[in-house]
């Protein structure tokens, strides 16, 4: 977890463990700050690295573990810091980037409390790639010339008017907005809006609707033409989840996302079906 200083990696810590209570009992490794002036913190940063380690398990830090700090088993990278250098942010999210099948890690969560996340659509994110360090056998893991930056005050900003009210242990807790972000399937981040990603990819392959409808009843099996589409990075699957349109069939969403025709759903579809004297 990565804070906006020391004080509020401590006190991050600190309310961590008021939640983790019973686990920090069995260990109070379970839960620890690792920061340039904890020299407690920093005597198990080898551990934290170690996959056969099982403590500590989670970890408050602010600049010390930015860079070098290879965790190839690192699942989750939460951002409660204010993050504007592209750099930094990259050396961040490089913390999960690495895969260690054989422990399960194939891939990783981001929980971003700051908006940082805005960077991945920045032109310059897919710049120079950052050099991570690597230590010499018996050398400690902790990146020369790294520190901490003590500064700062850690504040909580006004909130406002908010629709959804959920509660955590009798704690009111209000989200305020949410954001799904995609990769095409070169690794780009799509910014435009999911339906014109789609309209434009289905268009560039069926430029009209009779293109559609002419290679849809000549191919035999029609999840072959799904299939071809989600290879050129058409997301069906989300693209219904976001059009609220769960009940339609592929075929049905694709005609009524990027030809502007009817939706039908499936159980108009049987029913049109039935009174056509097809079905019993």
């Amino acid at each position: 977890m990565f804070c906006v200083n020391i004080n509020h990696a401590e006190r991050m810590r600190q309310a961590l463990i008021n939640e983790n209570a019973d686990l920090v009992a069995e260990n109070p490794r379970y839960i620890m700050r690792i920061t340039g002036d904890n020299p407690e913190g920093k005597a198990q940063l080898d551990n934290f690295i170690d996959e056969d380690s099982k403590y500590p398990t989670i970890v408050t830090t602010s600049k010390l573990m930015t860079t070098g700090v290879d965790c190839k088993t690192t699942k989750l990278i939460v951002l409660d810091n204010h993050i504007e250098s592209m750099t930094e942010f990259k050396q961040i999210i490089g913390r999960g980037t690495r895969l260690k099948p054989d422990y399960g890690k194939l891939f990783f969560t981001i929980m971003d409390f700051r908006n940082a996340s805005r960077l991945f659509a920045d032109k310059s994110f897919d710049g120079d790639p950052v050099q991570v360090y690597e230590p010499p056998e018996g050398a400690s893991p902790v990146p020369p010339d790294s520190g901490d930056d003590g500064a700062g005050d850690f504040g909580q900003e006004p909130g406002g008017e908010y629709q959804v009210i959920y509660r955590v242990n009798d704690v009111p807790v209000r989200i305020i907005s949410q954001r799904v972000q995609y990769y095409d399937r070169d690794g780009k981040l799509i910014t435009e809006s999911l339906i014109d990603y789609t309209r434009k990819n289905i268009l560039q392959e069926y430029a009209t609707l009779d293109d559609f409808l002419r290679s849809w009843r000549a191919e035999e099996r029609k999840q072959a033409i799904i299939d071809e589409l989600k290879e050129h990075g058409v997301l069906l699957a989300a693209l219904r989840e976001q059009a609220q349109n769960i009940d339609l069939d592929d075929f049905d969403l694709i005609c009524h996302i990027v030809y502007d025709q009817k939706p039908f759903t499936r159980a108009e579809r049987a029913n049109n079906v039935k009174k056509r004297g097809y079905l019993p």
